[in-house]
Formats: structure tokens, sequence, C-alpha cells
């Protein structure tokens, strides 16, 4: 049997979400490394020879030499490779790259500095909670905005941005920061969780039971 070019090392997180989201929808052949984060397995040697930076996922792809690490550079690698998820061109397709990164800088980051102060930080830092609870806030607001008049992130079609947001919306949902206020943002992961692709996606490479 051939071996998938594609590899993916991952973990049950919302950045690793994305990718094993991505590939299932696109219907790419990969093989799946679980990175145990818990076990520190990201700061093995021979993983830091594929991200300087000790962080998943990464995305090896053997057979054009290439190791791509940042979820959204991998999501744009997959879409290009496999012409799905992303209009090829006009204002669909740089609408879908705009609400991408709109994401990699507005809502993922953000998400990850609010789980980290409102669950793990025991220093009860309230300057930081707020900070970071507006920002997600303000967050929300902005993707409910353009899903009041939008089905899909980048317009009407489903595409990578919507796949990276809905990582960390996944996350969001799963440890109980409440956005149901926020109602086209919420019809949309709805939407979203629906798709039998993203139910498989993030049940891999284990499922996730907390951030």
């Amino acid at each position: 049997m051939h071996t998938p070019d594609l590899v993916l090392y991952t973990d049950s997180s919302p950045n690793g979400f994305k990718i094993t989201i991505a590939l299932e929808e696109m219907g790419l052949a990969y093989t799946l490394r679980h990175v145990q984060i818990d076990h520190d397995e990201h700061r093995h040697p021979d993983f830091l020879a594929l991200n300087p930076h000790g962080r998943i996922p990464v995305l090896v792809d053997r057979g054009a030499g290439i190791t791509l690490f940042e979820s959204a550079a991998i999501l744009l690698y997959l879409a290009q490779k496999s012409g799905q998820l992303l209009p090829e061109a006009g204002p669909a397709h740089w609408a879908a790259i705009t609400w991408l990164m709109f994401h990699s800088s507005s809502v993922g980051p953000l998400l990850g500095q609010r789980v980290h102060f409102e669950l793990f930080d025991d220093s009860g830092n309230a300057t930081a909670i707020q900070r970071y609870r507006q920002l997600t806030e303000a967050a929300f607001a902005t993707l409910d905005q353009q899903l009041a008049a939008n089905l899909w992130l980048a317009g009407q079609a489903y595409s990578i941005a919507d796949i990276a947001t809905f990582g960390w919306m996944h996350i969001a949902r799963v440890i109980a920061f409440d956005f149901s206020q926020y109602r086209h943002l919420s019809a949309w992961y709805e939407r979203v969780n629906l798709r039998p692709a993203v139910q498989r996606g993030i049940r891999l490479p284990a499922p996730a039971t907390g951030p």
C-alpha cells in the first residue's frame, strides 16, 4: 500500500483541529503522528528539528520536500495543493485570506491568552482577565457582524477561513466561554459543527476534553 506523502504532527488542540479538519474536508491522504504535549513530546529534538519553536501542528509533504508550521500557512498550502476551500481569484479569494488573517491575529491568540489567564494562571490577574475578555468579545462581535450578511466568513462559500476560526470557537464552546448572545456567530458554529469532516477532525488524534 502506498504511504501518503503528507505527514501531520499534531495533538488535540484548537490549532491542530484546523489541519485535521482541513485534511478530512479535502479528502487528502495523510499519516497522523500524535505529538503528546502533556508528555513534552513537542520538546523532543526530533520534533524541534521540524519546528524550532516547538509547537503543533507541523505538516511534512515528503513528495515535495516541504515542511510547514503555523496553522494558517499549512491551511494555505493545503488549499493550493488540493484546489479546494479557497476561491481561485477575485474578491472571494482575498476575502477568505483576509478572514484567515483576522483569525490568526485577533481570534486565536487572544482566546489563547484568555484561556491561560482564566483557567491556568493561579495569580488571579484580574486586569489580564478583563483585558482578554474584552478583546475576545470584540472579536466575537466582529465575526457576528460579518456573519449577519454572509453564510460563511468569506461570503457564500465555506473556506479555510471558517475552518481556522472554528478550531478556536470549538474550544471556546467546550470550556464554556459563552458566545450565545452573538446569534449569527452561534448559528455559523452550528453549521460548521454539523459537517461530517469537522466531526472527524475534532476527534483526531484523540478527543479533546479541555483546552
